[in-house]
């Protein structure tokens, strides 16, 4: 019974590679064909920073390229655009949007809700497209809480070092007035001992 598998597993084996090569060789002889490389597929940026999403495609047609982003707020298409063409930008990225022609966008002033997943999409006129993916990261400016913390330590300190000094000076003055009490008190004792001599 397993050599009959056997023999099933190898044959298909053979006509998937017969067929991946017949495919390759259709697609090298197509006239069209996009290729598209993402050097940076993964960005890290900080709350109101400025981020460049970059790609390269070639292709010998004419390309259309689509920008998507996908977060836990959902899907926004953020720019489709024909090379040479029109561009046709969201109203959400109207003004934080700029494209360039080899497909790379940037987006200005980025906020939590920035990060996420930007899918691009280039199709050729020959109905042939290829997709890309960048991952964005966005992190809270951690220098400003770390300043705050910094501020109120310092204004602590500063509290503090006034509230040991007031205790010190009170200290003082305690034990100035005590002494002088100490030898009121002596004076007096002596004069009641000497008024009692006195009368005896």
């Amino acid at each position: 019974l397993m050599r009959p598998l056997q023999g099933c597993r190898g044959r298909g084996v053979v006509v998937g590679t017969v067929t991946l090569c017949l495919a390759a060789g259709w697609a090298l002889q197509t006239p069209g064909g996009v290729s598209l490389v993402v050097p940076q597929p993964n960005i890290n940026a900080t709350v109101a920073q400025n981020i460049l999403l970059s790609v390269e495609y070639s292709c010998r047609g004419i390309a259309t390229i689509e920008w998507k982003h996908v977060s836990s707020w959902g899907t926004t298409k953020i720019v489709e655009w024909k090379s040479g063409n029109y561009i046709n930008i969201s109203t959400v990225y109207k003004d934080r949007v700029t494209t360039f022609e080899n497909g790379s966008i940037q987006l200005l002033n980025v906020g939590m809700r920035d990060a996420g997943y930007y899918f691009i999409t280039v199709t050729e006129e020959y109905g042939t497209n290829t997709y890309g993916t960048i991952i964005v990261n966005v992190y809270e400016i951690i220098y400003e809480d770390l300043h705050f913390v910094a501020v109120l330590f310092a204004f602590l300190a500063a509290v503090s070092a006034i509230l040991i000094c007031f205790m010190w000076l009170c200290n003082k003055s305690l034990h100035l007035f005590q002494k002088k009490t100490t030898h009121k008190l002596t004076a007096s004792t002596t004069e009641e001992i000497e008024l009692e001599t006195i009368e005896c």
